[in-house]
């Protein structure tokens, strides 16, 4: 029996180039480092600012005390350390050792597939983004640096301040620390984010034998942890020259020791798990600002706000929303279709602005007719109560064109000319749905009470039911 079959050969390395596109890949990844570059020198740079103010305030309070005079140096040692520092903070690369480094996964990729796209094409463009990577990992290694001297600051004031009962001043110099680490940790989470095209540049590469090739001997990861059994590798090869085993470390200590050689074991492996601990507590340490906890910096009680590390336009919510009112003896029945921009105080609370559009539809079933009615300016404010209940209240003007020169007679018996500008007070509840759709992320129904529509001439609902949806 025969049976045919199509098979595909793998792709070679020079169809994968032909595929790939240098300088829109080059001008992608620039454009994102620079970005994460500037954010976290901006947020070490006023974090800098602002604990320097706060030491500053704080030694100030001793300088009415006995101990003005030791007050005063403390605080000449304390602006030196920070223009020290604030200076560096132009020049990174001073401030960190060569050899000292914090391994960064998605670095080090860019890097190598870089470095590898600029061995086997021209590619001029690439120069520029391998030092925009350089000088990224250097704000990086920077932020770690800074972390390192806040936490010392922040040890010695901690003893300072209790003996003083400076509570309140260590609190708020926690508060800020906090912010600052959670700022950097979301710099770190957006390194996650990659390009389209950086993407689609890495499948086509794997794909080839040369560039696996590649990154198994020139990436930073490999270079941390050589494997010893590859005979490829000429630098793994020679660490294995005079390398002692397990086993002859262990007859050595047979012959060292003798039938003391149990106890010799044993008081080694505790040695060994002595140092364990040791690096344990250093992890700890660095983990604090690497992304990892913030926990033992918070003050007690402090309920930190997490829209305060996110940027303006990230704390921004678009909606819109769209509601109906029954024909009255002035207007057609109208639908308002509104669009709204809001902006997150915190995580329970919302303030925003939206503008809306009058649709008359007609006054029944029998006519059917549509009408523009007016538009609308909006202003609005929500606060979460409980769950996904949210109070909201806001502040209207909408305006109506067919009450232009009307004259509509008040409850007083006098008639009095209708405004073309109404105005809306409102307070209600809403309800907050979260949805799986493409464009939408949130469903909102809304009831709210216009508590100035007694007031308006000529009256309108006082009810108002509303259906928002918040975009993506």
């Amino acid at each position: 029996m025969l049976h045919s079959a199509a098979l595909h050969a793998q792709p070679t390395l020079d169809s994968v180039l032909r595929s790939i596109d240098p300088n829109k890949l080059s001008t992608s990844l620039e454009k994102q480092l620079s970005r994460l570059e500037g954010k976290i020198s901006y947020n070490s740079g006023k974090i800098l600012e602002r604990l320097q103010k706060q030491e500053e305030k704080i030694y100030e309070k001793q300088f009415t005390t006995k101990d003005s005079l030791v007050a005063k140096l403390k605080l000449a040692e304390v602006k030196n350390k920070y223009d020290v520092l604030a200076k560096k903070l132009k020049s990174p690369s001073s401030l960190i050792a060569v050899n000292i480094r914090h391994y960064i996964p998605r670095l080090d990729t860019i890097t190598s597939m870089l470095k590898f796209l600029d061995q086997n094409k021209t590619a001029p463009n690439f120069k520029n983004a391998l030092s925009k990577i350089e000088s990224l990992n250097d704000k990086l290694q920077l932020a770690m640096a800074i972390g390192d001297f806040i936490s010392e600051r922040r040890a010695i004031l901690q003893q300072e301040l209790e003996q003083l009962g400076l509570i309140k001043q260590l609190n708020i110099f926690n508060k800020k620390i906090f912010y600052y680490s959670e700022r950097i940790k979301e710099c770190k989470e957006m390194l996650s984010d990659r390009p389209k095209i950086e993407e689609r540049t890495m499948e086509l590469l794997c794909t080839t034998k040369a560039f696996r090739d590649f990154m198994r001997k020139n990436s930073m990861l490999t270079s941390l942890f050589r494997l010893p059994v590859d005979p490829n590798d000429p630098v793994s090869m020679a660490g294995l020259v005079a390398l002692q085993t397990r086993v002859d470390v262990n007859n050595l200590i047979q012959q060292q020791f003798g039938s003391d050689a149990p106890k010799a074991q044993a008081q080694f492996r505790q040695n060994i798990r002595h140092v364990e601990a040791q690096m344990q507590q250093r992890k700890n340490k660095l983990m604090q600002f690497d992304g990892g906890s913030s926990d033992d910096i918070m003050p007690y009680g402090f309920k930190p706000n997490n829209q305060k590390t996110k940027s303006f336009l990230k704390r921004l919510e678009y909606g819109v929303n769209i509601q109906a009112q029954r024909a009255t003896s002035f207007f057609p029945a109208t639908t308002d279709l509104g669009l709204s921009i809001g902006y997150k105080v915190n995580d329970n609370s919302i303030i925003g602005v939206g503008a809306s559009y009058k649709a008359g539809v007609g006054r029944g079933w029998n006519e059917m007719k549509l009408s523009s009615q007016g538009v609308g300016l909006r202003s609005y404010i929500d606060w979460k109560a409980k769950g996904n209940i949210w109070i909201s209240g806001g502040f209207e003007m909408n305006y109506r064109s067919q009450l232009r020169g009307i004259q509509i007679s008040s409850p007083f018996g006098r008639g009095q000319e209708g405004s073309e500008w109404q105005q809306s007070g409102l307070i209600g509840l809403s309800k907050v749905i979260d949805v799986k759709a493409k464009f939408f992320k949130k469903t909102k129904l809304q009831l709210v009470w216009d508590f100035l529509s007694r007031q308006q001439i000529p009256r309108t609902q006082p009810f108002i039911f509303r259906i928002g949806y918040n975009l993506k």
